[in-house]
């Protein structure tokens, strides 16, 4: 049963990794995330009031402990915000970069400014 629960674990990372990863930052993604977001409280806030439970269902599951399953939705949901900080980071990137590029093309300064500078000893 163990084996089992371990492949579930290394799909459902590949398959948020990857979900992530090819997806902009739409307002689908956006409410992914939240919903995905609402759960974990609202999972997190059971755990704590029905530790027992926790404990059974990692043990349904075959693994020993509740804290292993806690553990294990840990590293899945922060290997997750690996994958949307990296994407967020990259979409960043790319706007600064066109914003520079904008920038330099609008203070581009034409011969005519060039030559009038020059003779007047006036920077823009």
């Amino acid at each position: 049963m163990q084996i089992f629960v371990q492949i579930a674990l290394v799909l459902a990372v590949i398959g948020m990794s990857v979900a992530l990863m090819r997806g902009g930052i739409n307002a689908r993604h956006l409410a992914i995330r939240r919903i995905l977001l609402l759960v974990f409280a609202l999972v997190a806030a059971f755990s704590v009031v029905f530790p027992e439970l926790l404990t059974r269902l990692a043990r349904l599951l075959g693994i020993g402990r509740g804290t292993d399953l806690v553990l294990y939705a840990l590293i899945v949901s922060f290997l997750v915000y690996m994958a949307t900080s990296f994407q967020r980071f990259r979409h960043m990137e790319s706007t600064v970069t066109q914003l520079a590029r904008r920038i330099a093309i609008d203070e581009v300064v034409t011969p005519e400014e060039f030559a009038e500078r020059r003779t007047t000893g006036r920077k823009r």
